[in-house]
């Protein structure tokens, strides 16, 4: 029976969350995607995401299996273009982000009950509504994106740079 939990990364996991995020560059790497080939996310990414207590990391039958950031707003977030937000402009949201499997665990649909945790977690803590973003070229986040439940709503640029365009994508906890 496989045993599977969400919990807040301490300061002893940075060290696997960093194996996941960089195999995850790899991977992305291989698929000739641009996305995440430019140091980011970064080993000081990561701490500060540990220290301000916003990583979450899935055990699996005790191991981490992935990792992923669950913050409460992205300023990035707060120009789309192409679609707009449903809902309140200035509706209050968690957002995902630097969302990665391990290599060993990959293919067990493993990234849906991750998201559907922080989920559960977002309604925990009061939201309403989860965004989240993805390269162009990431066909599998998008399909993962899209099978959780999100609607795209529209582009958003990381930065204000108009080379890293994302496209965005909302869901609503009822």
């Amino acid at each position: 029976m496989t045993v599977s939990y969400l919990r807040k990364a301490t300061v002893q996991d940075i060290p696997a969350v960093s194996k996941i995020i960089d195999s995850a560059k790899d991977f992305l790497k291989a698929q000739g995607i641009d996305q995440w080939q430019d140091g980011y996310p970064a080993q000081s990414d990561l701490e500060t995401d540990v220290k301000n207590q916003i990583n979450y990391v899935l055990i699996v039958n005790g191991q981490i299996a992935g990792t992923a950031a669950l913050a409460n707003h992205d300023a990035n977030y707060d120009v789309i273009t192409g679609g707009h937000w449903q809902g309140p402009a200035n509706a209050k949201y968690t957002a995902i982000h630097r969302i990665a499997m391990s290599p060993d665990f990959r293919g067990q649909h493993l990234s849906e009950k991750m998201i559907s945790g922080l989920f559960t977690l977002s309604n925990q803590l009061g939201y309403q509504q989860v965004r989240i973003d993805t390269h162009p070229d990431n066909k599998l986040m998008q399909h993962l994106i899209t099978k959780s439940g999100f609607v795209y709503c529209g582009k958003v640029l990381m930065d204000k740079d108009p080379n890293e365009v994302r496209l965005a994508y909302q869901f609503f906890l009822s």
